[in-house]
């Protein structure tokens, strides 16, 4: 049985979702909780490819045969081990052969099977179509490096505030730095699909708060239709003290190794200038984490205000929050936040 894609998001009853392309398919980019369940591991499906181009679909069909036949036992014991009574949505790339012949093997061993129409490939049309064509009302929360943006963001959260957390789905903090104590970055493709899905579990009639973010963030890019509502939504300039900034990046910064924050200051070594860099590794070496941020600081407030002057020039409206504690950042955020969700 097929399922679109929009019946698919909208399940009620949240189906086991099994991702029947290769390995190597599956980490470039998949849907959000699919398990890989792959049919050919990637050798088999380059063999099998090559055969299909070179030959004909026929020996392809053959090949492939030849490697599933020993495997559909086992599909099927794994699959039984998954399901927990719940149905399954299978998909390949574009809910052709893999899918329909897994659907075929899972159906005769007697689990309640779906196989999404358009496989992977027309879920992610659909996504960023949808996103395209969805109004969000995005509230953009900015400020220097050090203004403890991200947990504010998070504080609002609790609050009953919408968020979107890129630095969080992205696995990195967005700076040279942003790398340390974070897990391996997705593929910006599975970025993208990370995204997509937690912008469509929100209501987009209410504010959406998200941090204000470049392009890039570490190895992955925000995509254009979410950049493109970014550059058009409100922005709230934290401002908040010099010293309170230190202070919060020596507390994130401060129980890593020594080693990786030298990495970090590597990466920007020739924006910083050679002295510079020669003394931060050296206040690094005395523990001195204080003296090493403030140097970075003094080079990320420099390369933000450039940013901020060019984004004022587009931005429709821009609010300034000033204050010495996050306490009293947070409610007057949240009081703005209230105000917009009563417009």
């Amino acid at each position: 049985m097929k399922i679109e894609v929009d019946e698919f998001l909208d399940e009620t009853e949240k189906p086991i979702i099994l991702d029947v392309r290769s390995p190597s398919e599956y980490e470039k980019g998949h849907i959000p909780n699919a398990i890989s369940f792959p049919l050919f591991s990637d050798e088999e499906r380059t063999v099998v490819g090559t055969i299909y181009k070179q030959k004909s679909p026929e020996m392809a069909m053959l090949q492939g045969l030849e490697f599933i036949g020993p495997k559909m036992a086992n599909f099927v014991r794994e699959a039984h081990k998954l399901t927990n009574k719940k149905p399954i949505h299978i998909h390949c790339w574009r809910g052709g052969k893999r899918s329909g012949s897994m659907a075929w093997l899972l159906d005769l061993s007697g689990l309640n099977v779906k196989v999404l129409n358009g496989g992977y490939k027309a879920y992610r049309k659909y996504c960023l179509e949808k996103i395209k064509q969805t109004p969000y009302r995005f509230v953009i929360l900015a400020g220097l490096t050090g203004a403890g943006k991200t947990d504010i963001l998070h504080e609002l959260k609790a609050k009953g505030c919408q968020i979107i957390d890129l630095e969080g789905l992205a696995n990195h903090k967005g700076s040279a730095f942003g790398a340390i104590g974070e897990e391996k970055q997705p593929s910006i493709e599975q970025f993208t699909n990370n995204v997509c899905h937690e912008l469509m579990k929100l209501d987009p009639s209410k504010p959406i708060w998200v941090e204000g973010e470049s392009r890039s963030i570490g190895r992955v890019f925000i995509f254009e239709e979410f950049w493109d509502m970014m550059q058009a939504a409100p922005r709230i300039e934290m401002e908040v003290e010099y010293e309170t900034r230190i202070n919060n990046l020596v507390k994130i910064y401060g129980d890593y190794p020594i080693d990786d924050l030298k990495i970090s200051f590597g990466k920007i070594q020739k924006r910083i200038g050679p002295k510079a860099y020669k003394d931060a590794i050296a206040f690094l070496d005395d523990n001195d984490l204080k003296s090493a941020t403030e140097i970075a600081l003094y080079y990320y407030d420099k390369s933000y205000k450039y940013t901020k002057s060019k984004i004022y020039q587009t931005a429709p409206n821009i609010f300034f929050f000033e204050s010495t504690n996050r306490n009293e950042s947070l409610n007057s955020l949240s009081l703005f936040a209230e105000k917009l969700l009563n417009e």
